[in-house]
């Protein structure tokens, strides 16, 4: 099979690129012919077809200009991109395509184009991109459903997209026309969503049960060597914005009176000073910076467990399944997909999302089992990736989904 996947960002700019590039390998190592097509960028790893990507747009800062305007544009509909495609269209011939992330970069003007040409699609689903402007369900630090029923407007009200009227409007307008038009809805075969959360969301906004598949994230678990032994602090992982909730696992953290208790943040984002103006001279909580590699690795392996308190519905967070696989337990936020993957008292703890208090118990509570009860919720999270999250279920799954929209075509 020829198959293209698209997507945004050629180069690993979080998990959804992690998913992008791991599929992608993995139908190569199947014996299937694979070529890859994104938005031009200067971070970009090697690619075979890169001579046919759209070249890069700056979307930071817009100001008001002719190049802003035609910013805009390649940010509604991006013609450059269907050209580029088309390009490479001619040359590889796919089969079937596999959308990622393509909001705003390569944007809906690639879905036209591939129904064109009739090749049929499928799009992995990671945010609420769909059904949400900004993605996220999201107003002043709340989750925030106020655009059901198609009212998009209400992103503008709230100023959900960066504090702006200007930005919301922006992102408002993609929704509405992109709903109104039914450029998803009749040129994607098959939406994917990696969590049972998303795809019910989904449903309650009204899209239709049989148009979505579910199938869960994977991780090459070779790639990952467990350390069942607990480690003597607590590990957060990720970006240090609003959304994600660390000023409620700061808070909560500094509530616990053991001395000897330690929590380590790795990340980077725009609370971070003042989250470390939040940790003050309490000395148990330390900052690391952005991290890769071994040195990543090596923290995560060594942690006692990993806490994800976000606090917007989250999908199928990876850094679930990468606690799992170095065999940490893991503290989450009973929120969005993360219920589907932690079992209370079995691989981790939930608590009530935002709730300082309930966290506080949760992280006290693991500081008193023993290192054996530890080591047991470790292994039975390792022992749930090796069931439920492997390169060879995916792929089964993947290609159920593959072979369902060749039928339809």
């Amino acid at each position: 099979m020829k198959i293209i996947f698209l997507n945004n960002y050629y180069y690993i700019r979080g998990g959804s690129e992690r998913v992008f590039f791991g599929e992608m390998d993995m139908m190569k190592e199947h014996g299937h012919t694979v070529a890859g097509f994104a938005r031009k960028s200067p971070s970009d790893l090697p690619a075979e077809f890169a001579r046919f990507f759209p070249p890069n747009i700056v979307t930071d800062k817009i100001s008001l200009s002719w190049e802003a305007v035609r910013t805009m544009k390649e940010i509604f509909y991006s013609h450059s991109a269907r050209n580029g495609l088309a390009q490479l269209l001619s040359s590889f011939k796919p089969d079937i395509a596999h959308v990622h992330n393509m909001y705003g970069r390569l944007t809906t003007s690639v879905l036209d184009l591939l129904a064109a040409k009739k090749i049929p699609v499928v799009m992995t689903l990671h945010d609420c991109k769909l059904v949400c402007p900004t993605y996220l369900f999201m107003n002043k630090g709340k989750v925030c459903e106020d655009c059901r029923g198609g009212k998009y407007y209400m992103a503008v009200r709230n100023r959900c997209h960066k504090g702006s009227y200007a930005a919301s409007a922006i992102v408002a307008l993609e929704s509405f026309f992109t709903d109104v038009s039914g450029k998803y809805r009749n040129n994607v075969r098959f939406f994917i969503p990696p969590s049972h959360f998303l795809r019910n969301k989904l449903m309650e906004y009204g899209w239709p049960g049989e148009q979505l598949r579910r199938v869960p994230n994977f991780l090459n678990l070779a790639d990952f060597e467990p350390n069942f032994n607990p480690g003597n602090y607590f590990l957060y992982l990720g970006r240090l914005s609003e959304e994600k909730g660390v000023t409620t696992l700061i808070r909560s953290f500094r509530e616990l009176k053991k001395s000897e208790a330690r929590l380590v943040i790795v990340g980077e984002g725009p609370l971070c000073t003042k989250l470390q103006e939040m940790a003050g001279n309490d000395n148990r909580i330390s900052f690391t910076g952005y991290l890769s590699g071994k040195a990543l690795q090596d923290i995560t392996r060594n942690a006692l467990a990993i806490v994800i308190p976000s606090e917007c519905y989250e999908n199928a967070p990876m850094s679930v399944l990468e606690a799992f696989a170095y065999g940490k337990p893991v503290i989450g936020s009973a929120i969005g997909g993360i219920p589907e993957m932690v079992v209370e008292g079995d691989n981790g703890f939930l608590f009530r999302t935002g709730d300082i208090n309930d966290l506080t118990a949760k992280l006290d509570y693991i500081l008193n089992l023993p290192d054996t009860q530890i080591t047991k919720m470790g292994q039975s999270g390792r022992a749930k990736a090796e069931r439920e999250y492997t390169p060879e279920t995916h792929y089964q799954q993947l290609m159920n989904v593959y072979q369902d929209a060749l039928k339809g075509s």
